[in-house]
């Protein structure tokens, strides 16, 4: 007797599944054809038809393969990982709203920090507030900055300029050159970020968030990857660092990391002035950053 070998039937999908994919394609394409090639430092040549970017171009920048985005703009049936999204968000320079919608469309959760910062609570703000004119702010153990003051916002860069999703100071010390003109010491304190991330994504391994995160650093940053490849492991420690601010100079501070919770995830860090020319600097530039704030 023959088997059969007939392969089962699909299971038919949801009318409103099939209505978010037609959702999902038509909004990828209209961000995709408002964004001219210029923008992303591509060439336009002579004969370009295509309004925006090329979807060969936006599966290029974006790091996927050409006929699995097309898939996704002809609203098919695939799956699409939150890395590809975040990808994709980035390459379409999506603002916060549209990143969300993009994420609602695909049926899945952004994990980046700016989604949700539910451990940053309206007390934990009031904390940041009271400790100026000393930097602050509250990071996870994936170095995100979820919340910070006024002061620390202006000490190594403009922060509020900085995209929510890209406020990771991981990120930001291996391909943010105002943040790396910052840092006194840059080679050393890369190289120990690097070894640091390392200690603390041994318990989160496997999780979307901080897979993107390793994904984008090793793709962005050279030195990342050279560093990432020591396989160097050193923990949390206190220490004096030394940044060269923009609008007041040299600052020396103690870097202390106070922990929100029983084990090691949210923290508050904070940078106390280690001599006295340090505290009137930092005086100085919460007052600029104070008054920025006003202006807006």
């Amino acid at each position: 007797m023959a088997t059969d070998r007939t392969t089962p039937a699909p299971q038919p999908t949801t009318r409103g599944s099939e209505i978010r994919r037609n959702e999902l394609a038509a909004f990828l394409r209209s961000r995709r054809e408002r964004i001219s090639p210029e923008q992303v430092g591509l060439p336009r040549g002579a004969r370009r038809r295509t309004p925006g970017l090329r979807r060969e171009e936006v599966a290029q920048l974006s790091a996927v393969g050409v006929t699995w985005y097309t898939w996704l703009e002809q609203a098919r049936d695939i799956q699409v990982s939150v890395q590809v999204l975040d990808a994709l968000a980035r390459t379409l320079m999506l603002d916060a709203s549209e990143r969300a919608h993009l994420f609602r469309l695909a049926g899945t959760t952004d994990p980046s920090p700016a989604a949700s910062c539910p451990s940053v609570t309206p007390a934990l703000r009031e904390v940041l507030r009271r400790l100026e004119p000393v930097p602050a702010c509250i990071q996870n153990s994936r170095y995100d900055i979820l919340a910070y003051n006024l002061t620390y916002g202006r000490m190594l860069s403009d922060l509020d300029a900085i995209p929510a999703e890209d406020r990771n100071s991981m990120l930001l010390v291996y391909t943010n050159k105002d943040w790396q003109s910052a840092v006194v010491h840059l080679e050393e304190t890369q190289r120990l970020m690097a070894a640091r991330l390392r200690a603390s994504m041994a318990g989160h391994l496997g999780e979307p968030a901080w897979k993107m995160l390793l994904k984008r650093l090793k793709a962005e940053s050279p030195d990342f990857r050279e560093n990432w490849e020591r396989y160097e492991v050193v923990g949390t420690r206190s220490k004096t660092k030394e940044f060269l601010n923009a609008h007041v100079g040299h600052l020396k501070l103690e870097h202390t990391d106070l922990w929100l919770g029983p084990e090691q995830g949210a923290r508050m860090v904070t940078y106390t002035p280690a001599d006295e020319e340090t505290r009137e600097r930092l005086e100085r530039l919460y007052g600029i950053a104070r008054g920025a704030t006003t202006r807006t």
